[in-house]
Formats: structure tokens, C-alpha cells, sequence
């Protein structure tokens, strides 16, 4: 800076060029294979940020292009996990009928079995094929494997960052982008069946919760009406009785009735009110019950 008048910010501007223009480790990485994985890791939503545009257009054209790609990618992995579930449905019933089952068809429990099981096969032999690469360890490898098809993408491992492998290892590639792709649409498919399950049962909790209020309304109508003809047909016994004995059964069908030593005394032949007081207590008729009584006419 002193040498040649270099002022501060200068100085800054070239330290960026220095390192921007520093070949990477693993190669170039906005050749075809790094920048086809760049495109990758966008529209699977994992961000790694081993790589970043950092130009004003680079990061315009990545929004534009993440905008639109991503909504297209998303639909691409549910459209193969849905394709997926279907295999297994196929293979399950298969199975079933080789077996000699009764019930053949398969389950939404063994389709989450069956999807949950080749997301552990391909975690765990994922995670063997990077550890014999990348040099990790097999638990990094599994983390690395789960944090990628989760699209969590801490981004504190990154395959294909060693040895140029980008230019040096297409095969290896390869592999890591079907494995991406594949990955993540066999998670796709246990998700969807995860929340497919959650929504069944929360739909069946509902209607099982409007069943039993419409049983609970049915019950109280049912009361409501009993009631209201017990009474009329009470009404209508005990006027109709006169001076004549009333039977012990009642219209209830309980025996809590006993009229039998109970004699009218009064010239129109009704019982004295303070007998049908005592055995036919007034009781007590809530607001919703005397609507409903009224809106059927008792």
C-alpha cells in the first residue's frame, strides 16, 4: 500500500479478486458439473452455501431462477413419491397374496413401513459410499446423508469438495446427484404418507366427535318427545279414570305410580290436584327443552 499509494479500499477490493479468482479444491466450480450441482442443491432446497453467485446479475438470475424452479422441483419429487407409494402398494399386495393372506390389500401402515425402510436403506448406504470417498467417518457420513435429504443443508459437509472431484470424478458425480434426487423423493414419499395418516385420523376424531353430539342431540329430542307424551297420555288417563281405580303401572312404564286407594271427591270426577302433586311432580323444564317441545307442538 505504501510502495504503490494503494488506498484501504482498494487494497479490500483486490484481496477479493485474489481470493474469488483462487482455484477451488475441488475445481472450478461454475464449470458444467459444478454449476449443474449449484442448480441442484437450489431447487432441492438444501443450500449448502459451499458456493455462491456474487455478481448483481448472478444473484438476480438465481432469485428469477429459484422462483421458478423451485415450485417445479417440488411437484417433480411429490409426483415420484406418489409414483413410489404406488410401486409399493403393488409389491405389498403381491406379497400378501404370495403369503396366503386375507386381507390383501396394503395398508397406509405398510406403505409407511415399506417407504420408511428404503429411506434407511438409502441413508445408510449413502452414508457407506461417502465415507469411502469424502474420508469421513461413518457417522458424518449418516449426518451428512440425513441433513441433504431433510434439506437441511448446514453446509459444514459438502461432498464433491476434495481432489477435484468435479472434474476428476464424474462417475463419482453422478452418484451424488441421483443420490440427491432419488433421496429426496423417496423422503417425499414418507412425508406425504406421514401427513396423509395425520389427516385420516384427524378427520376421523372429527366425525367421530359430530357423531356423538348428533347421537347426544338425538337422545335429548328422544327424552323431549317421551316426555311430552307421558304427559299428554297422563292427562288424558287420569280424566279419563273418573271415579274408577288407576292400574299400577304406569304409563312410564315404572311403578312408581299408586293411585289404586285414591278416590276423586269433587263433582266433575278428577283427582284431587294435590294427589296428582304428590305422585306427578312438576319438574323442572330447561330452555332448550321447552323449545324443542314447542317447535313439535306438545
Amino acid at each position: 500500500m505504501k510502495k504503490y499509494g494503494i488506498s484501504q479500499e482498494d487494497y479490500k477490493m483486490l484481496e477479493i479478486v485474489v481470493i474469488e479468482n483462487k482455484p477451488n479444491k475441488s475445481g472450478p466450480q461454475w464449470k458444467f458439473a459444478g454449476s449443474f450441482y449449484f442448480a441442484t442443491v437450489v431447487l432441492a432446497t438444501i443450500g449448502y452455501g459451499h458456493s455462491t453467485p456474487v455478481t448483481v446479475r448472478g444473484k438476480a438470475f438465481c432469485m428469477a431462477y429459484a422462483m421458478v424452479g423451485i415450485p417445479l422441483g417440488l411437484v417433480m419429487f411429490q409426483s415420484i413419491g406418489e409414483r413410489l407409494n404406488k410401486f409399493a402398494f403393488v409389491v405389498i399386495r403381491k406379497m400378501k397374496t404370495y403369503m396366503g393372506c386375507k386381507e390383501v390389500e396394503a395398508t397406509q401402515m405398510n406403505l409407511m413401513f415399506a417407504t420408511g425402510l428404503l429411506s434407511s436403506v438409502i441413508i445408510t448406504s449413502g452414508a457407506g459410499v461417502f465415507s469411502t470417498y469424502e474420508g469421513w467417518t461413518y457417522f458424518d457420513s449418516f449426518y451428512y446423508c440425513f441433513v441433504t435429504l431433510t434439506t437441511i443443508g448446514f453446509g459444514d459437509y459438502v461432498a464433491l469438495q476434495n481432489d477435484h472431484a468435479l472434474m476428476k470424478k464424474p462417475g463419482y458425480v453422478a452418484l451424488s446427484l441421483v443420490f440427491v434426487l432419488f433421496g429426496l423423493a423417496v423422503v417425499a414419499a414418507s412425508i406425504n404418507l406421514l401427513v396423509l395418516r395425520f389427516m385420516t385420523m384427524q378427520a376421523e376424531d372429527n366425525r367421530r366427535n359430530e357423531l356423538e353430539e348428533e347421537l347426544q342431540k338425538r337422545i335429548i329430542m328422544d327424552e323431549d318427545i317421551t316426555f311430552a307424551l307421558n304427559g299428554k297420555l297422563l292427562a288424558e288417563r287420569l280424566i279419563s279414570a273418573g271415579n274408577e281405580e288407576i292400574d299400577q303401572v304406569s304409563v312410564c312404564s315404572c311403578s312408581c305410580l299408586d293411585l289404586r286407594n285414591h278416590k276423586s271427591n269433587n263433582n266433575e270426577g278428577l283427582l284431587p290436584m294435590n294427589v296428582i302433586q304428590h305422585h306427578y311432580p312438576s319438574p323442572y323444564i330447561s330452555p332448550a327443552r321447552r323449545r324443542n317441545l314447542e317447535t313439535l307442538g306438545l
